[in-house]
């Protein structure tokens, strides 16, 4: 499959591309900095500024799909998925955020003390990128919310998928950046979650 993945070097974007190269996909990696990419077969580095509607637009058309792994304080949502849709490419995937998982019904883990004020600006752009997802009619999206804890770690397979809902266990909300990478592509390879949210935890 063509992918392209905006945010390659990022975090959740290296694991991802990491994942996808593993898989044997071809990925067009799309990043302000290019020379930041690892030289990984099937692996094309491009500059983008994901400010730039056209551009990206322009990066990712003829590709299978898009995977956007990019903070949302750092974009723009109406370009980003505009210029995707601009692209004429239908199946798009977002690495989302936990902010507006439920803790309780109708209560979202935003909306709590659990969430420090100094993530809370990312948390609601995260939010009302989804809402935004929820509106549209174009795209097959796919919004991916990690646990509370979203970290470095191990590829182990062993973790459990949800919906709206929040996971944890006896040692709280947590999933390895490796670990979710790899649900995410068992999305893009077999999708069950299109024009839906869902979270992957342990």
């Amino acid at each position: 499959m063509r992918v392209a993945l905006i945010g390659a070097t990022g975090s959740a974007g290296s694991r991802i591309l990491h994942e996808l190269v593993q898989r044997g996909h071809q990925v067009t990696a799309i990043v302000r900095n290019p020379e930041r990419v690892p030289s990984l077969p099937g692996v094309t580095a491009k500059q983008g500024d994901i400010l730039d509607q056209k551009q990206i637009a322009n990066l990712v058309a003829g590709h299978d799909a898009v995977i956007s792994a990019i903070h949302f304080t750092a974009s723009d949502p109406h370009k980003l998925i505009g210029a995707v849709r601009q692209s004429g490419v239908s199946r798009y995937i977002v690495v989302g955020g936990a902010g507006s998982l439920e803790v309780a019904p109708g209560v979202r883990l935003i909306d709590t003390p659990r969430i420090p004020a100094a993530v809370k600006p990312e948390a609601s752009a995260g939010g009302a990128f989804l809402d935004m997802l929820h509106e549209e009619q174009q795209l097959d999206w796919t919004f991916l919310s990690p646990s509370v804890m979203f970290i470095p770690g191990t590829r182990t397979g062993k973790f459990r998928l949800g919906k709206d809902k929040l996971l944890s266990n006896e040692q709280g909300s947590s999933i390895s950046f490796e670990d979710y990478a790899m649900a995410l592509v068992d999305e893009l390879e077999t999708p069950r979650h299109v024009r839906q949210r869902f979270t992957v935890g342990y």
